[in-house]
């Protein structure tokens, strides 16, 4: 069977036992149908953080694939077989990837969370939430300037742009305002995905309702021609956008197939954001359970990054444990193997392979300060050479490295990973985490501290755009703001044919944004962009509904 019938035929208990079973009280629920419920936190306001909080990142994705969220959900589960209370915590997957290339986001096999296919789709309409409040930002901007324009936005500086859950490139620079003075003021104007938006970093880095509020007031939507930011509290929005979102700000509770509870909220990408679940749902899970597995986006480089840098800094809060997912075939196809032959026996290509997951250890280890476990998802075409060879290479790292069979046999199939990721755990070595940067060192620093300690770039070239972007932050005030780093999942590189670790390297910084709302300062390396384009074969082909409502096609 493949993932969604795997999935539609697994026997969920309904969301309202699996609550109770969790502690969460009735009256905290919010349940949309019989397996998904939306968690109230002000009901749990006070209950104590008691958690130790895992961290589940990877090496540089490719073709080949890793199975992150798969060992993610598995680890959860596998944690739950060998007799600790766990909770999973994840992103919502983004409707674009899901109809494009990426397809589904909720686990594979017999590590899935259900059900999977409203997940994938609209789910409880948390991303429609943030979509609508964005384009309401800008329908508001927009009227400001038609209404007279007494802040003195100057059109051609206008920042806020709208946005969607989907890819369209089409979108991605438009002309709005056409038609004559009563259709608005033409300008250039475009589209971002909506989990590349602004509001979705906010909304993800928001503590509670009120921490909301403040942030999406903060939203920088325009300049003057005096060179004077203006603000989203300024243009009086922030009120009736975060009323918007006062559901979607409920953490939405699902289970796995093997029953382990799961909390599944907010959505940014992680070559573009900064690529975790909300702060908000992180907190809660803390509250529920000994031992919280959390995801974040693609690679250690951005991901991992970006979780410590960003997340952890605003939060306060702090890994105990960092997994780094790998497959044999990925490392394989690090080393050069062509994705036909992956399956096929090679030493050589394997060692050189892992050139890349040992630049992510020595990262975590090194820069973070933070313990880690290597989890290998299994394939059949793992050959028993292959298997000791890097078995070999880790125990000379001195770093824990198990199997996981996640995908074939659920929970059962983590037991040993979830022992080893545990024991780490116990340890609370979380408080020695050290950050890539201090808060003092300026953007440009920043900048070059992740390029050289987290990319191993030789260099930072900063193009004269963005180098008076930064400078204009600095003066604005913003320059004690992280940064986030926008580029290829691909490569530690802004190059996404650089694959294994390269080193020494130029790193181009070609634009920066502020994220005012999100509290960080957006640097894009290479040519990544905030608007996906659907491939030649759009995974949207192979999706239908049959006329008693089953879906298929969603992986």
């Amino acid at each position: 069977m493949n993932d969604i019938q795997i999935a539609q035929a697994a026997s969920p208990k309904p969301i309202v036992e699996i609550a109770r079973e969790n502690g969460i009280p009735e009256d905290a629920l919010m349940t949309y149908g019989p397996l998904i419920a939306k968690v109230n936190p002000v009901k749990l306001r006070e209950m104590p953080e008691k958690g130790r909080l895992i961290l589940v990142s990877a090496i540089t994705p490719t073709t080949a694939g890793e199975g992150k969220t798969t060992v993610s959900i598995s680890l959860a589960d596998g944690l739950r077989a060998i007799g600790k209370r766990s909770m999973l915590v994840l992103r919502e997957p983004s409707m674009g990837p899901v109809f494009g290339m990426k397809g589904g986001a909720t686990g594979g096999g017999h590590a899935q969370v259900l059900p999977m296919e409203n997940i994938n789709l609209h789910f409880t309409g948390d991303f429609h939430a943030i979509t609508s409040a964005n384009n309401l930002l800008c329908a508001m901007v927009d009227n400001h300037i038609q209404q007279g324009n007494q802040l003195g936005i100057d059109l051609r500086q206008v920042r806020v742009r709208r946005c969607m859950d989907m890819n369209d490139r089409q979108l991605r620079n438009i002309v709005g305002g056409l038609g004559g003075t009563g259709n608005g003021s033409p300008r250039e104007d475009g589209f971002d995905i909506t989990a590349a938006s602004e509001v979705m970093a906010s909304f993800c880095m928001a503590a509670d309702l009120n921490d909301l509020k403040k942030r999406l007031g903060n939203i920088v939507v325009a300049r003057t021609r005096e060179g004077k930011n203006i603000t989203c509290s300024q243009i009086g929005a922030q009120g009736a956008m975060a009323a918007m979102l006062r559901d979607a700000m409920m953490p939405n509770l699902v289970q796995t197939i093997d029953h382990t509870p799961a909390l599944i909220h907010g959505g940014p990408f992680a070559n573009i954001a900064h690529g975790c679940n909300s702060i908000a749902a992180t907190r809660l899970a803390m509250k529920m359970a000994d031992y919280v597995v959390t995801e974040a986006g693609f690679g250690a480089d951005l991901g991992a990054e970006k979780f410590i840098d960003i997340k952890c800094r605003t939060s306060g809060l702090r890994p105990d444990v960092v997994v780094l997912v790998a497959t044999i075939r990925a490392l394989k196809h690090h080393g050069g193997v062509q994705k036909a032959e992956l399956n096929l026996e090679n030493i050589p290509a394997l060692k050189a392979g892992m050139e890349n997951l040992l630049a992510h250890i020595r990262n975590v280890k090194t820069v973070w300060n933070l313990p880690v476990v290597v989890a290998i998802n299994h394939f059949v075409s793992d050959t028993q050479l292959e298997i000791e060879t890097l078995q070999a290479a880790m125990d000379a790292e001195q770093v824990p490295c198990r199997f996981s069979d996640g995908w074939a046999k659920g929970g059962q199939g983590a037991k040993e990973l979830a022992q080893a990721v545990a024991g780490l755990a116990d340890q609370g070595l979380g408080s020695q985490m050290r950050f890539t940067y201090e808060d003092e060192a300026s953007l440009t620093q920043k900048i070059e501290a992740v390029a050289s300690k987290v990319y191993h770039a030789g260099s930072v070239n900063f193009s004269a755009q963005a180098r008076k972007i930064l400078a204009q932050l600095t003066e604005d005030g913003f320059g004690n703001y992280p940064v986030c780093i926008a580029k290829t999942q691909y490569s530690f590189s802004d190059n996404a044919a650089l694959l294994g670790a390269p080193s020494g390297y130029e790193l181009t910084i070609r634009d920066a944004r502020l994220s005012g709302g999100a509290g960080f300062v957006v640097a894009f390396a290479g040519d990544i962009i905030a608007m996906p384009g659907l491939p030649k074969q759009p995974a949207a082909l192979n999706i239908d509904v049959d006329n008693d409502g089953v879906i298929s096609g969603i992986f």
